[in-house]
């Protein structure tokens, strides 16, 4: 285990003073004892030591992983000369890769992180404090780490599960856990969080009951496709990769879990898609959980808390402050060319030659891309994060936006229910999938479905969420029951294609483009996992291969269950 996962363990118990980016969230200073043993006297304290699970400890996993895992190995951007992103987008990554140990560390910060606040709650907590705060706060502290466990889970499969960051200090030399108990134990965090979290959020930009339901919903997707039937048990673990059927009963829970979103829920769909990417609509109707970052310079706010994404997506210092290293980072050409016509997501995702954007550089009139300057040379630049300079929205500052990252949209839960409902079937009319999963076309300004397929489905969910870090995680989980079709469909994507004709301003394939693409190796059901670093296998030796690729894991020990089905949906 990396020592410096446990560096900000320090935030908790410091006494830091937060700047808000919305208008109540974070506005506070805290002015407590930054002493741990004396931190807990009051239910507000419990409240302030959210705060860092919001932002500190998701920072670097936001800087490059969400999007570097989620859309580039999935090949919905292509980064060539981005050596966080191409090694996994080629398939080529080795134990050695850039960025795969921070990727690693960063999901672990979160861990760490909850577990502190866990632990320091229920043993520091004097009596000033509430029953209903502590039960709050560690339901909060139990979504983030069930959220970071789910990632965990998803990107290296088996993974250390602990809840007790000291106990790893002295001894981080340990075996993992199997795929299966991580998952299962992202999901007793989060059913905890259910159970017990508040209807409604306390501050704007906080998470509620709804918002673990939301996320459960995805989650039991997960599960249902790495069991074979009937709840967790440790012995009902899916071997075969392809057998093409998943466990009815997570697929049940899923859509259940998505119905008390929809039926109980104030969350409700934005209803223009572009306003989702503005910051004065962060935490809008249709956020369920946003990472939450602080306005102003890195010199005013500090290193931590700031949005760094817009840097990474920006092309020019027109369209964001000071830094911008997006110039050579474009939507794949599979994923401009799969757009349907007229679906106005694709102008708020992705921009190409002609569109205008009247929100950025205002003060020449607006911005049309490949006009007001020169359009990218490969291909189509992302949009969708990028929202203009502080000329233009008085809050962006140099590697410092402003604008929230999107972790869980309603969207996603209506789409998450139609997969569910769907379930084993080719095809689907039932009616609740269809409305909802056609609110979501509804919004796109494209026409109804009178039937679901998984075709279906994937495609929707690729164009809704592009760029928010989910398509690989989709693909991801479709390989645990139809593992060799993930595979075939990765083998025949377009990757590092260039695709734009500057002397006609067409987007179209280059002549001189050869498939897979560019340094792209051929994928196999190993590049469904990432390996785990060279750093950190040598740090903890249980995480080396043996010949067969595999490594030592132990049974969790789970206690009894918290909360039962009857109590979460009845």
């Amino acid at each position: 285990m990396k020592t410096k996962i446990f560096l900000v363990g320090s935030l908790l118990t410091a006494g830091i003073a937060l700047t808000s980016c919305s208008d109540d969230f974070l506005d506070q200073k805290n002015t407590t004892s930054p002493n741990q043993e004396t931190f807990f006297d009051s239910d507000e304290a419990i409240d302030k030591a959210m705060y860092p699970l919001y932002n500190y400890v998701w920072q670097s996993f936001n800087d490059k992983a969400y999007y570097g895992m989620g859309d580039g190995r999935a090949n919905n951007l292509t980064a060539q000369y981005s050596d966080y992103i191409y090694p996994y987008t080629n398939f080529n990554e080795t134990s050695l890769s850039p960025g795969l140990s921070d990727a690693w560390g960063s999901l672990y910060s979160v861990v760490a992180q909850s577990n502190n606040t866990i632990n320091n709650i229920l043993t520091y907590s004097t009596s000033a404090v509430s029953e209903e705060a502590k039960t709050r706060g560690v339901a909060e502290a139990r979504f983030m780490r069930g959220v970071a466990y789910w990632y965990i889970a998803s990107l290296w499969g088996n993974a250390i599960i602990y809840t007790r960051t000291s106990d790893l200090v002295n001894n981080y030399v340990v075996p993992a856990n199997p795929r299966a108990d991580v998952m299962e134990f992202a999901i007793r965090d989060l059913e905890y969080a259910a159970a017990y979290l508040p209807a409604t959020s306390p501050e704007s930009g906080r998470i509620n009951k709804y918002s673990a339901y939301g996320m459960l919903s995805r989650v039991y997707l997960s599960m249902a496709g790495l069991t074979t039937e009937g709840q967790y048990d440790g012995n009902n673990v899916a071997t075969d990769f392809n057998r093409g059927t998943r466990n009815t009963y997570y697929l049940e829970l899923a859509r259940k879990a998505a119905m008390k979103v929809i039926n109980e829920s104030d969350f409700k769909l934005m209803t223009n898609y572009g306003d989702l990417f503005k910051i004065e609509n962060n935490n809008c109707q249709e956020d369920m959980f946003q990472l939450q970052w602080n306005q102003g310079s890195t010199d005013a706010i500090g290193w931590g808390c700031n949005q760094t994404i817009t840097a990474y997506f920006g092309w020019s210092t027109m369209v964001t402050d000071g830094t911008n290293w997006g110039g050579a980072t474009y939507a794949s050409y599979d994923l401009f060319t799969e757009y349907e016509n007229n679906d106005l997501r694709k102008h708020e995702s992705v921009a190409w030659y002609g569109e205008y954007y009247p929100d950025m550089y205002t003060k020449g009139g607006g911005y049309t891309y490949g006009v007001t300057e020169n359009a990218g040379s490969q291909g189509a630049n992302i949009k969708k994060y990028v929202v203009g300079t502080h000329d233009d929205n008085g809050v962006s500052y140099k590697q410092s936006s402003g604008i929230n990252t999107h972790m869980l949209r309603l969207a996603e839960v209506y789409l998450n229910l139609a997969e569910a409902i769907l379930g084993n079937n080719a095809s689907t009319t039932d009616a609740t999938a269809l409305y909802y999963f056609n609110e979501v076309r509804k919004r796109a300004g494209l026409n109804a479905k009178t039937s679901l397929t998984y075709e279906d489905l994937r495609h929707e969910r690729r164009m809704e969420l592009a760029f928010e870090g989910q398509y690989w995680y989709d693909l991801v989980r479709r390989a645990y029951y139809k593992q060799q079709e993930v595979v075939n469909y990765v083998n025949n994507q377009n990757r590092n294609a260039s695709y734009y004709d500057s002397s006609t301003h067409e987007y179209k394939l280059s002549e001189d483009y050869v498939a897979p693409g560019k340094g792209v190796a051929t994928a196999t059901e190993k590049n469904l996992l990432l390996p785990f670093s060279d750093t950190d296998q040598n740090r903890n030796p249980y995480l080396k291969s043996d010949a067969n690729g595999n490594i030592q894991t132990v049974p969790y020990e789970f206690g009894e269950r918290e909360v039962s089905e009857e109590s979460l949906f009845n």
